[in-house]
């Protein structure tokens, strides 16, 4: 069974902030690229088609209250979006699950990161569980050293879970096992996901920094980006419930004490102008039980405030 490397959305708003639709990635022309891969790596049969695989439609659902109007004063960033500069957004669609074989959509994954990197363009990621940002991170081999910031209130260092060694509980681990990986900062831990005292290890081990919600909230946001080291190449990945839930509640595992809007502002706008951010993804949200769509509604802030901080920073345009 042959598939495409990704496919256009087919309902509602076509494309994520209303941008150009471009399934060729082989002629891509872009300065930031929205990707969605809502498939990861199943832990059952159950988990093949689940509601997280929703979430790149219900973002770009999302996109009319995420941004009006590209034109209109944005005051997370200081004025229009763009800021009058020629930006080329587009949109490269979804990368599509193949039921005959679990794995490949993640090789078409990597695949399509590589070809948008080819391409100049910063990708943006819509997931999908964890799991997708492991052939994300893979298509950057050779782009290194870059410094992994996460989003989470889980650590993702397991070796396997029910034998699967790309889920979305392995995700750090594997990311931490590729040569172009350096530092890696996980910003929000709290209560208790799959992580064991020897997870735990083993991060500590590898020289991650675990960052809990709690020390965030005591030393704030700038602490925490004083200790991420200037001039980097930073891939931030944001997991849903690494957010507090009263921000982006449509989350298989809420946790209170997560981390606020304002604190994950400063930390997108901090890494922007600390040195250059070279992509991002939000993973695992679970759209059916959202409130209002505020969850996707913020995924969608948050990668504004990510467009808009890395051209105000000089990025791109004119």
């Amino acid at each position: 069974m042959t598939l495409p490397l990704t496919v256009a959305p087919k309902f509602g708003h076509k494309s994520f902030l209303f941008s150009e639709v471009s399934t060729d990635l082989d002629n891509l022309q872009a300065d930031i690229a929205f990707l969605g891969i809502p498939y990861g790596a199943p832990y059952s049969m159950e988990d093949v088609n689940n509601e997280q695989s929703r979430a790149p439609f219900a973002v770009r659902q999302a996109s009319d209250r995420a941004v009006r109007s590209l034109e209109r004063y944005d005051f997370d960033i200081g004025g229009p979006l763009l800021q009058g500069k020629d930006i080329r957004l587009v949109d490269v669609g979804d990368v599509p699950g193949n039921m005959h074989d679990f794995d490949e959509h993640f090789r078409r994954s990597e695949t399509a990161v590589r070809k948008i990197l080819k391409a100049g363009a910063l990708p943006l990621v819509i997931g999908g569980d964890h799991a997708i940002t492991i052939p994300v991170l893979r298509a950057y081999e050779g782009r290194g050293p870059i410094t992994l910031v996460q989003i989470d209130a889980h650590i993702d260092w397991r070796d396997d879970f029910n034998g699967v060694r790309q889920g979305l509980s392995s995700t750090i681990r594997r990311a931490s096992e590729m040569a172009h990986i350096d530092q890696i900062f996980q910003i929000g831990l709290r209560a208790q996901g799959s992580a064991r005292p020897e997870e735990v290890e083993a991060a500590l081990d590898y020289g991650a920094h675990l960052i809990t919600a709690y020390e965030l909230h005591d030393v704030g946001m700038d602490e925490v980006l004083n200790r991420i080291p200037d001039g980097g190449n930073y891939y931030l990945t944001v997991d849903a419930d690494g957010m507090d839930p009263s921000v982006m509640p449509a989350v298989a595992g809420p946790a209170p004490g997560g981390v606020t809007f304002p604190q994950a502002r400063k930390l997108i706008h901090g890494l922007a102008n600390k040195g250059r951010v070279v992509g991002m993804d939000i993973v695992e949200i679970l759209p059916a039980i959202d409130v209002n769509r505020i969850t996707s509604i913020v995924a969608g802030r948050l990668f504004v405030n990510m467009i808009g901080a890395t051209i105000r920073a000089g990025y791109y345009g004119k």
